[in-house]
């Protein structure tokens, strides 16, 4: 059985289409085990920024892969 990882990543955006980062803005967060504990991690650094309209954050999964 595969398991996936889950990361937190997001940062300020320059635009509030939100398709571009601000240089130097990127924040990566993980390798989380469970969505949950990414879950918490994102309200944490959401809260952190909640009156930063550019900023926003995301939780993304990503399978591990055997080697086969």
């Amino acid at each position: 059985m595969t398991r996936s990882n889950f990361w937190v990543i997001g940062g300020e955006f320059g635009s509030m289409n939100f398709h571009k980062l601000v240089e130097g803005s990127a924040q990566v967060q993980g390798p989380f085990k469970t969505r949950q504990e990414a879950e918490d991690a994102w309200k944490v650094v959401s809260e952190e920024n909640r009156y930063r309209a550019g900023v926003r954050f995301s939780i993304v999964e990503e399978p591990n892969r055997m080697a086969g």
